[in-house]
């Protein structure tokens, strides 16, 4: 199997269980601000000290195209993540993530369009078939006056486009680092990025929120985990762009609902419609569809 196939897998399992931790955060009292800053603070020094170490301390040169990149991923992540915790409030949890996938389509177009990486025929048919899952997990239990158009509709698809954003972002920031070592390229941009987005968003809760970042430092017991499973989600995205066109990674890590799912019932003992199920099964020949296309 190759390596960016396991490295997504990876992340998908990693990142299903960061949006679990975060989803309890709100309980603690923490802000939709203050449970976002958890996810990148006190993944800092982990990333740094893993670029540090990968690169002996002898950093790559990187690109001028590397920063445009790195900020348009990064900045498009936080919002996208912003969006996802206000989601949660607003459906159920497996469903909640399915929303966010509206991304997989739209990342084609932006890779086709900003790296010029178009995906196979058979590629888009499988990326389709994903979305198509997603449409039918993601749909109303009763379709009533508005129908389709709800909250948690709107919350989903600014996600879902963010985090697409947020995915070409970073990996045109991997292609920017001149290194042969496609983990280097990941952990350096990994590292760049997630300060990046601590001081952005620190300085932005401590103008608009005063004291949550207090709030999160205090918290650190509960934060510190959600830190931790976020920078090793994030690894293995990154290291999965660093060799693999971003269209292709983000669409192979819808499995990322199938495992949404499995905490949906086992963790909040949420109950799963047969909808969800049909849904979960097209996901599934499309993800197949990725894996064979690739």
């Amino acid at each position: 199997m190759e390596i960016w196939i396991l490295a997504t897998l990876f992340a998908a399992a990693v990142q299903t269980v960061r949006f679990a931790l975060q989803k309890r955060l709100k309980g603690l009292g923490l802000s939709t601000g203050g449970a976002t800053l958890a996810r990148f603070v006190w993944a800092v020094p982990i990333a740094w000290g893993a670029a540090l170490w990968l690169t002996a301390g002898d950093v790559p040169p990187i690109a001028p195209a590397f920063w445009p990149w790195a900020m348009m991923g990064g900045l498009g992540q936080i919002v996208a993540t912003f969006a996802t915790i206000t989601l949660f409030s607003l459906r159920s949890f497996a469903v909640g993530i399915a929303f966010t996938k509206t991304e997989t389509i739209q990342v084609a177009a932006f890779s086709a369009m900003a790296l010029g990486e178009a995906v196979s025929g058979t590629g888009l048919v499988a990326i389709l078939l994903g979305v198509a899952g997603v449409i039918v997990l993601s749909r109303p239990q009763r379709i009533s006056g508005a129908g389709w158009i709800t909250p948690a509709t709107g919350w989903g698809l600014l996600a879902g486009g963010l985090f697409g954003i947020s995915a070409i972002g970073y990996r045109g920031a991997t292609l920017a680092v001149q290194s042969p070592e496609a983990l280097t390229r990941a952990m350096v941009a990994l590292a760049a990025v997630t300060l990046f987005q601590t001081i952005v968003l620190g300085l932005w809760l401590m103008l608009r929120e005063r004291g949550e970042v207090v709030r999160v430092a205090r918290a650190w017991r509960a934060t510190l985990p959600v830190g931790i499973t976020g920078v090793l989600g994030s690894a293995g995205w990154f290291w999965a762009f660093a060799l693999q066109n971003a269209a292709y990674v983000r669409s192979l890590g819808q499995i990322e609902l199938i495992f949404s799912l499995l905490i949906s019932v086992l963790w909040f003992r949420e109950r799963p419609r047969l909808t969800d199920i049909g849904g979960m099964a097209l996901l599934a020949l499309s993800i197949v569809g990725i894996v064979w296309a690739t």
